[in-house]
């Protein structure tokens, strides 16, 4: 074998070994340090007595997971369905995931060769005074090849970037799901809040059929001499005042409708037709499963974005640290070139080059130690970010427990005051047909009839908005990836 053909072999088996060498150190542990998940020391129980219907049983994932159907009201899971698909804050999040996945392919693809082709034809003409002849030399120059580049990750640090923005797009998918979470708690509020605005309508409008009634029976007793002008104006503002909340309700009831309507992904209005006529405020089951304070954070998206965010922080501690290394590269090209176009394909015209290269910064001013700081504390702000939401759902479900189970016995005492001031107010009115007593018992009696109806509605409605807000504490409306 010729030294011509002898030399060109020898290059390449020694530019194989080095590369050969260099992919053996690449399957080494990365630098930087290997993320663990924090593990938040947590108590056994809830610290909240567990009262109302609440159980420290184990929770069923598939029933939390679909909470609104325990309230068993078809419209509501309708609306809540719907707003699950066509909502814009959700479609924004979604698109979120999509990014972060191309963002995460880049990455990824940074850690295999590239590959370009190319091709040129140039003309190059150079001076009568350059050249030394009387025309000058003019001549055509034909190249056409492919190079190709690989970075070698010796050290880590483009592995660490792939875990990184693995992570970015773990805590990006749990953001969506926090936001379907939300999003179906938002709507139940605001069917609750429309309900509840409805009931308290017809409270107002049953008071005020009452008191015109009592209207009536003292103008009669006024044209017969039994009762004084005085008697008369008091029931009329008595009335007027009955009348003058009906239009902050119906307001109240409008915007709840159009809260839910936008939820949904539609104009305002577009529901009023659908919300038209009057149901029941939904009934909380009668018992509820909490399960234990660990088992709620892993259920929380919230938590786990947290969580992930940190990982991904992490992972960038060793994509700094990797700088502090040499970078090796394998670098090689293949193509034709010749000054004639009849030529450019034949053997003579073939060139190559292949070879692996080295850079390593060794000066830069402490820049890349710098660097590495930052992303250390970086991390540390995120693991603070992290027991931040740790406390915080746990703050969020203990506070959610107690309410719910303290408005029950409040809605309790107000259905004893309702019956109590029913019966108030029937015997004042009564008495008061028969002279024995003066108007202003039955005044005082429709007084507090109105105000502990209207208030007995208004906890009914606020006992299911509470059991809504423990199931998103939960984590509720969040179908977890088994």
């Amino acid at each position: 074998m010729s030294n011509s053909i002898k030399q060109p072999i020898n290059r390449l088996r020694c530019a194989m070994a080095v590369v050969s060498v260099l992919l053996l150190m690449a399957g080494c542990a990365a630098v930087g340090p290997d993320y663990a998940a924090p593990d938040p020391e947590l108590t056994d129980t809830w610290q909240t007595p567990l009262q109302g219907g609440l159980k420290d049983e184990p929770v069923d994932s598939d029933q939390l997971a679909r909470w609104w159907e325990t309230l068993d009201d078809p419209l509501l899971t309708s609306l809540i369905e719907k707003t699950l698909v066509a909502n814009p804050d959700l479609k924004q999040a979604i698109a979120r995931v999509r990014q972060s996945r191309a963002s995460r392919a880049i990455t990824n693809a940074d850690r295999f060769p590239s590959l370009d082709v190319g091709g040129s034809v140039t003309t190059n003409r150079v001076s009568k005074a350059s050249s030394g002849t009387e025309s000058g030399v003019e001549r055509d120059w034909y190249e056409a090849g492919f190079d190709a580049g690989w970075e070698i990750d010796v050290f880590g640090g483009m592995r660490r970037s792939v875990e990184a923005a693995d992570a970015d797009l773990q805590a990006v998918q749990a953001d969506l799901e926090d936001v379907r979470v939300s999003l179906a708690a938002e709507v139940a509020r605001n069917y609750i809040e429309a309900r509840t605005y409805q009931y308290r309508l017809d409270v107002a409008m049953a008071n005020i059929e009452a008191q015109e009634e009592t209207v009536d029976l003292i103008e009669s007793r006024f044209e017969a001499g039994l009762s004084n002008e005085l008697d008369i104006q008091q029931a009329r503002y008595n009335l007027e005042d009955t009348r003058s909340q009906l239009p902050s309700l119906r307001s109240g009831l409008e915007a709840a409708k159009n809260s839910l309507a936008v939820l949904t992904g539609q104009a305002p209005g577009s529901l009023r037709g659908q919300l038209e006529a009057r149901r029941p405020i939904p009934v909380p089951p009668m018992t509820l499963a909490v399960g234990v304070p660990a088992n709620t954070l892993r259920r929380r998206p919230d938590i786990r974005s947290a969580e992930r965010q940190l990982a991904a922080q992490s992972a960038r501690i060793g994509v700094a640290t990797a700088d502090l290394y040499p970078k090796f590269q394998l670098l090689g090209s293949i193509g034709l070139e010749s000054i004639n176009s009849g030529d450019f394909f034949d053997k003579s015209s073939r060139f190559w080059n292949l070879g692996p290269s080295i850079s390593w910064r060794i000066f830069d001013a402490g820049a890349i130690r710098q660097n590495i700081e930052v992303q250390d504390a970086i991390a540390e702000q995120y693991l603070a970010a992290y027991e931040g939401a740790v406390l915080g759902a746990l703050e969020e479900v203990e506070n959610a427990l107690t309410t719910y189970a303290e408005e029950q016995v409040r809605r309790s005492h107000l259905k004893k005051a309702v019956a109590a001031a029913q019966r108030a107010a029937d015997l004042a009115q009564d008495r008061y047909a028969a002279g024995l007593v003066d108007f202003s018992n039955v005044l005082d009696a429709q007084r507090s009839l109105l105000s502990f109806q209207d208030g007995l509605a208004q906890s009914e409605g606020t006992v299911t908005t509470n059991l809504i807000s423990l199931y998103k504490a939960l984590g509720g409306g969040w179908e977890q990836q088994r």
